[in-house]
């Protein structure tokens, strides 16, 4: 599968009449996740790294919690059937699939309040408790690190980015998706994967702005500062001040705006 298409497009200049011509376009189909053949979930995705999307928002509504818990994961190749695909646990291990809230408290029309929200969250994930400490310095180069991977951006202008960052600005991984969640979701499903959770010490960088679900999946994968070259929300701003994550917003050359925690960010006496 892949991650863009080429398209016919009529391009118009300075008001002259369009000229036919061809353009790259990302990509856009469903993908249905499933857990031991039961369908719990459609999102609309980038095809590509779909095991870590499915992974990660699984880990996200604490459905998983241990690779442990894993038999395998299984996806059809080509046609309609690679839009499936089917989260198998391991014998004798019941995935705790009640758990499973997305439709709770995801939505910014929910009708549901901040509290409410964020106490369904921390009934699952509490508050973290990580002293690390980053350099200002290195956060405020994190933005060109991401853009410099963000291949299929490059090409289409029209995926967003989530990346996690070491202490020392190196990068870990980094995934896009036509959703900024989803996103998200790949780079936590890697991390599961790979056995790297809790990311203690760790940041993790959005193309967007930060949203109450950004913050909740971060937390869900123990990563203690969250930064957006965007805005925040003001339900993620009370939801990391009260999860003890440090939220960087407008992260961008040689400024940010540090919303909750800043004891994290280190700068030069």
């Amino acid at each position: 599968m892949t991650d863009v298409s080429e398209r016919a497009v009529w391009r118009s200049v300075d008001g002259r009449p369009p000229a036919h011509g061809t353009d790259v376009v990302v990509v856009e189909e469903p993908l249905e996740i499933r857990v031991g053949g039961r369908a719990l979930s459609v999102t609309m995705r980038t095809p590509g790294h779909d095991r870590e999307l499915a992974l990660g928002f699984l880990v996200s509504e604490r459905v998983l919690t241990t690779p442990a818990d894993l038999r395998d994961v299984v996806q059809s190749a080509g046609g309609p059937a690679a839009n499936v695909i089917d989260v198998r646990p391991a014998p004798g291990v019941a995935l705790a699939v009640e758990h499973l809230t997305r439709h709770v408290f995801t939505s910014s029309s929910c009708g549901l309040c901040g509290k409410t929200a964020i106490e369904a969250v921390h009934h699952h994930f509490p508050p973290l408790d990580d002293d690390c400490e980053i350099a200002g310095d290195t956060i405020l180069g994190l933005p060109a690190r991401l853009a410099a991977a963000q291949t299929a951006f490059a090409r289409t202008g029209g995926l967003h980015a989530a990346a996690v960052f070491a202490a020392d600005g190196s990068l870990v991984v980094v995934r896009e998706d036509v959703g900024r969640h989803n996103a998200v979701d790949k780079v936590l499903g890697y991390g599961f994967a790979a056995g790297l959770l809790p990311w203690r010490g760790h940041v993790l960088l959005v193309s967007g702005r930060a949203s109450f679900e950004i913050t909740q999946k971060a937390l869900a994968g123990g990563v203690p500062v969250v930064a957006a070259v965007s805005a925040p929300s003001s339900l993620a701003v009370s939801f990391a001040d009260e999860s003890g994550q440090t939220l960087i917003g407008f992260l961008r050359p040689g400024r940010m705006n540090v919303y909750t925690h800043p004891r994290r960010v280190r700068f030069p006496a």
